[in-house]
């Protein structure tokens, strides 16, 4: 008796989300082509995406960043300080890149504000004080409306109470996190059938003109991702060692980016920068923390996807932006970078909080975070390679560092 050969949703279910994101992409602007009023109506699937999305994000926010500061491991015994600070550094750099690269090709996007109120702060004094308020909101409310600000305070000093409680209590919240993990993860399979229902929609009720927009888009962040790896992140090695960066950088590129590329899993690929890490003769005890923590916090290509989205979002609503104000965005896309979900997409759902700097709502935000998934077939892998392959260049940047300063003083 013959197997009966899979059916067209098990073929679908068997594909990775890369490959169904672009079949959902390739059907609604078919459908946008051919038949542009049923397009329209396809507007409530993507819809519902949107508000999943919007359910899910702030809950995410919150506990993966308590239990990450809860769960903080004390006292080891390694070069980790100059590493951490590369890590930091590299971030930081990458947002501020961001920045001026969306300053001087600012992009646009389709972004449906009616019924939604859009506060433009006057400058950074109004910013800082809108922040202060977000920061002592109530927490209940915080998480109701979407106050990203006041979620990620009130999950900082969370995560630092409950690091002083028992064992116990800290396994419970990482097992929390795992399983908001795991419902994130579920919201984001449902990403092929909503990119359907916008792209559909969009295009046809704004028409095909809106893909040359979100082309543009996905040049800048293509861009900036490759300016930070070979130029930010050479010069930053160079600082390190004083001696010519490229050999180093373009094996890490070679041998950890372009699989962090097809994998598109810092997590993923934390084996094969392990093995590189030996093959370059890196201090064990030092690369066997740093590759995995550098997974979780080292995230240069998150840091550019939230600055150069949330920025998109601001020059559509036409809000104005001074230079104090955009050194804050750097700041906060960083840290909301290192707190970025190991899940793919997971550094679009904190684009809400950056945008929430320039009093744009969670409906507007949440509307940028699909566009996000839209141009995620080449950003989210673009990302990951970034990420992935500058985890082994610091690590061994700051090994090697500390060889040649122990040489000198011997």
């Amino acid at each position: 008796m013959t197997a009966s050969s899979p059916s067209l949703f098990q073929r679908l279910k068997r594909t990775g989300l890369v490959t169904q994101i672009v079949i959902g992409l390739v059907i609604g602007i078919a459908l946008a082509w051919l038949a542009p009023e049923v397009a329209k109506s396809s507007a409530f699937i993507g819809k519902v995406f949107v508000s999943a999305l919007k359910a899910v994000a702030p809950i995410l926010v919150f506990v993966l960043v308590m239990a990450s500061i809860a769960n903080h491991k004390h006292g080891q015994e390694t070069h980790i300080r100059p590493i951490l600070f590369l890590y930091l550094l590299g971030t930081f750099a990458a947002a501020v890149v961001a920045v001026v690269a969306s300053t001087l090709f600012p992009s646009s996007l389709v972004l449906s504000t009616h019924d939604v109120a859009v506060t433009a702060p006057g400058g950074i004094s109004e910013v800082l004080q809108s922040l202060l308020l977000s920061v002592v909101d109530n927490p209940v409310r915080a998480l109701i409306d979407g106050n990203f600000i006041g979620i990620l305070a009130w999950a900082i000093g969370m995560g630092i109470a409950i690091r002083h409680a028992g064992e116990t209590t800290r396994t419970v919240l990482g097992d929390l996190s795992e399983g908001v993990t795991v419902l994130v993860r579920l919201v984001i399979s449902f990403a092929p059938l909503g990119i359907f229902g916008l792209v559909a929609s969009t295009l046809a009720t704004s028409g095909f003109g809106a893909l040359l927009g979100y082309l543009q888009l996905l040049t800048v962040l293509i861009g900036c991702m490759l300016f930070v790896a070979l130029v930010v992140n050479p010069l930053i090695v160079f600082w390190k060692l004083r001696r010519n960066p490229f050999p180093l950088v373009f094996t890490c590129l070679r041998e950890s980016g372009i699989t962090a590329f097809f994998t598109r899993s810092s997590a993923a690929n934390i084996p094969v920068n392990l093995a590189l890490s030996k093959r370059l003769g890196l201090h064990e005890d030092t690369y066997s923390v740093s590759i995995p923590l550098g997974a979780t916090i080292n995230m240069a290509g998150a840091a550019i996807t939230i600055t150069v989205l949330t920025l998109a979002a601001v020059h559509t609503l036409g809000i104005a932006v001074d230079v104090p104000t955009a050194v804050l965005l750097s700041v906060v896309a960083a840290i909301c970078a290192c707190g970025a979900s190991g899940v793919a997409g997971g550094s679009l759902l904190l684009i809400p909080l950056a945008c929430s700097l320039f009093g744009i709502p969670s409906e507007i935000a949440m509307q940028v975070v699909a566009v996000g998934f839209i141009i995620g077939v080449l950003q989210d892998s673009a990302e990951t390679a970034l990420n992935s392959s500058t985890d082994v260049l610091f690590t061994a940047a700051a090994c090697l560092g500390e060889e040649q300063r122990l040489t000198r003083t011997a």
